[in-house]
């Protein structure tokens, strides 16, 4: 079985075809698969999978093992941690949540802001608008986060914070949007609270928004796409909208953005990063502006 010890770019999973055939062979039975297999499953002629068989191996991003006359290919164990983080960790026995459990410890984080029957209906309603999207890959936990953001935009839209808040919306929340918040929360640190959603949320960020944002030392983190509420516009001072039309809500005594941008779904990295950076130009723009209206002066 062959190795390679050199650590691979995430831009040659970029490729959508790549991410697809790493997330089939992540979720295969034994974490492995044949290229017949890979093509039957993709669409695709075998010369056309080998061929991106061939870029990933030469990348070290898998291996391949002979078991007489067929090829076997899995993900590279020094890689698996970077997959997981790309795709998600592979599926494992379905175990029903313990949402009892999730509402107490939100409830606990809580205490003396918000009552358990506020948590619970929050948990409940988050989980709900996650639910139905394809696969919901954890759930749980996911559900958890969404329903902590949605409570702490509540707690702000009550108070009235003085940090400023920014929601960035587009179609599938995994694309421009993630780019813009990675960039600016990059910049901005603790001074600006940023969030993100969609009209119409994918299930993970793109790989290609990854390898772009880890490009220029952004991290994505646990970020996912988010369906839109309006809590998070309540919540927000700033609204920029990315090609999802009038699907966001309107609400006095907010700034509301379009920002036109090419939609970097299924286009090459260098297209992404062409977008990245049209993003960054106007993000620095915009904490520019944020930080001149509040008289505190940006860091240069």
């Amino acid at each position: 079985m062959a190795q390679h010890a050199a650590t691979p770019g995430l831009s040659v999973v970029a490729d959508p075809t790549r991410a697809r055939i790493l997330q089939i062979i992540h979720n295969a039975p034994g974490a492995r698969a044949l290229v017949g297999k890979l093509a039957d499953e993709l669409g695709l002629r075998q010369p056309t999978v080998s061929h991106h068989m061939a870029a990933l191996h030469a990348e070290g991003m898998v291996v391949r093992e002979r078991d007489g006359r067929r090829v076997w290919y899995s993900i590279h164990p020094d890689q698996r941690e970077r997959v997981d983080a790309l795709l998600g960790p592979a599926p494992m026995t379905a175990a029903t949540p313990d949402w009892s459990r999730v509402i107490d410890d939100l409830a606990a984080r809580y205490r003396g802001t918000f009552n358990r029957e506020t948590v619970a209906r929050y948990v409940s309603d988050s989980r709900d608008l996650l639910a139905p999207r394809d696969g919901a890959p954890m759930l749980a936990s996911r559900t958890a986060a969404f329903a902590a953001s949605r409570l702490d935009d509540l707690e702000r839209t009550d108070h009235h914070g003085k940090i400023p808040t920014v929601l960035f919306v587009c179609v599938q929340n995994a694309g421009r949007s993630q780019l813009a918040a990675g960039i600016l929360r990059q910049l901005a640190g603790g001074r600006v609270v940023v969030r993100t959603a969609g009209s119409a949320p994918a299930t993970a960020v793109r790989p290609a928004i990854v390898a772009a944002l880890d490009e220029i030392g952004v991290s994505v983190g646990g970020e996912f796409p988010k369906p839109l509420t309006d809590d998070a516009v309540r919540a927000a001072d700033v609204v920029i909208t990315m090609g999802c039309g009038d699907a966001c809500p309107v609400y006095p005594g907010r700034r509301y953005l379009d920002w036109d941008l090419e939609d970097p779904v299924d286009k090459p990295l260098d297209t992404v990063r062409r977008i990245r950076d049209d993003i960054d130009q106007r993000v620095r723009a915009l904490l520019s502006q944020l930080f001149t209206d509040s008289g505190e002066q940006p860091a240069t």
